[in-house]
């Protein structure tokens, strides 16, 4: 080994080395970077958003002397010009979906450099349309609603909402990059209930194409669904206590969809009665059963019809038993205040 070197053990080398490689990236990261920020174009506006088959115009100026600055574009390209610092491109009726765009200069001194434009052509959906993928719906059980979506670009900034009345329930994002006009279908899942009669479902199609785009958003909505739900009849109680009187009714309407048959039933009744409402003037006491019935099932009511002579003779028992006790309870205790007085 010669005086005054030193030898490089195998760990100094593998470091030596990545620290080589990493300085040759990062002049070459340098280098682009640096070229492309150094491009003297400015672009005014920097991004547009364009309705399919409306016009468009964007400038790109420069500062500096120049052998050449012109547009490559996929539709109205400008051919290169040596005596300008702006030119502009402009289309009156743009017809490409997925558009390449850039304004390029030839310096006097370095080499040519570019600056992309960023267009997004939009089309709003033809139409949103509703519909039910099952049927006629029946309480408590689950059913697919379903929203059409047609011919609209570009996907990846739509969002399909769902709505039941005004509130909204749901919300679909795409991930898609197709740029032409393309039909989505969504659903959603609901388990409708008796309170769901007269509900309107709804969906929209909202395009959101950032600050650049319409304000407020393009929005498409379908026409309402009205939900019509199937249920059977259900009572609030199972009995029911009647004083017989003539202007008292045994009320037996319930609600249900399809409306009900009535059917009675006692001891007393000696005919079929189809009616949900008997005049309790009519009937002798005792229980009287009311059976409601539609094709999703039935329920019934016990209506106990009661005297009105009887429970008038027990309201007077009640009260004489009542009275009776009070008197009791006051002659104690006069009697033993006169006791406390004849002491003294």
């Amino acid at each position: 080994m010669q005086k005054g070197t030193f030898p490089l053990t195998t760990s100094l080398r593998v470091t030596y080395m990545r620290l080589v490689v990493l300085g040759f990236f990062f002049l070459c990261f340098s280098l682009l970077t640096g070229a492309e920020a150094e491009c003297p174009l400015k672009l005014n506006p920097q991004r547009v958003v364009v309705r399919y088959g409306g016009s468009v115009a964007v400038n790109c100026k420069t500062s500096v002397v120049h052998k050449g600055m012109g547009w490559e574009a996929s539709e109205g390209a400008v051919p290169m010009t040596k005596n300008q610092s702006l030119i502009t491109w402009k289309v009156s009726e743009l017809t490409q979906w997925d558009m390449s765009v850039q304004c390029f200069i030839n310096p006097v001194d370095g080499a040519q450099c570019l600056v992309n434009l960023t267009v997004t052509v939009y089309k709003s959906p033809d139409s949103v349309s509703i519909s039910t993928v099952n049927g006629t719906m029946k309480e408590g059980q689950q059913y697919e609603l379903q929203c059409d979506v047609h011919d609209v670009a570009p996907v990846q900034n739509l969002t399909v909402k769902w709505y039941k009345n005004q509130t909204l329930l749901h919300q679909t994002n795409f991930s898609d990059t197709d740029k032409t006009p393309v039909n989505k279908t969504v659903t959603l899942l609901i388990r409708p209930d008796r309170a769901d009669i007269g509900a309107q479902y709804w969906c929209e199609a909202e395009l959101d194409l950032g600050a650049e785009g319409p304000q407020p958003l393009l929005t498409s909505s379908s026409e309402p669904l009205n939900v019509e739900v199937y249920y059977k009849p259900r009572h609030s109680r199972s009995t029911e206590t009647i004083i017989k009187d003539v202007k008292v009714m045994l009320n037996c309407t319930v609600k249900s969809n399809p409306a009900p048959d009535y059917t009675w039933s006692s001891d007393d009744l000696k005919e079929k009665i189809s009616s949900s409402v008997l005049k309790s003037s009519e009937l002798s006491p005792g229980n009287y059963t009311c059976n409601a019935t539609n094709i999703l099932g039935s329920d019934s009511k016990v209506f106990i019809l009661k005297s009105k002579e009887k429970t008038t003779f027990w309201a007077i028992v009640l009260v004489g038993v009542v009275v009776a006790v009070a008197l009791i309870f006051a002659y104690l205790i006069f009697k033993c205040k006169f006791s406390k007085n004849s002491l003294i």
